[in-house]
């Protein structure tokens, strides 16, 4: 089929989109570890390192489903404020 007549998606029918991507670059141990979720790639660190960046998606997810928002919905000041409630 001719890619000209293909239809064209409408801007205003997209929803908006949004994941955490975590890198770390503290490993000497030779592993490599990737974490992947509903909203969330983490790659690289150490154990300590990846187990801290999976701990810390795994909460902020939570925080979401009990506002019953996504990712997306956060602004980078509410996402901010999750992240420190998650680590105090």
């Amino acid at each position: 089929m001719d890619a000209s007549r293909l239809p064209k998606p409408d801007p205003s029918e997209s929803k908006p989109q949004a994941a955490l991507l975590g890198l770390a670059f503290d490993a000497d141990d030779g592993h490599k570890r990737i974490t992947r979720g509903p909203n969330f790639f983490l790659a690289g660190g150490s154990q300590e390192t990846h187990g801290v960046m999976q701990e810390t998606a795994i909460k902020i997810n939570e925080h979401l489903n009990k506002a019953g928002k996504q990712l997306a919905d956060v602004s980078p000041s509410e996402l901010r404020d999750i992240i420190a409630d998650i680590h105090r």
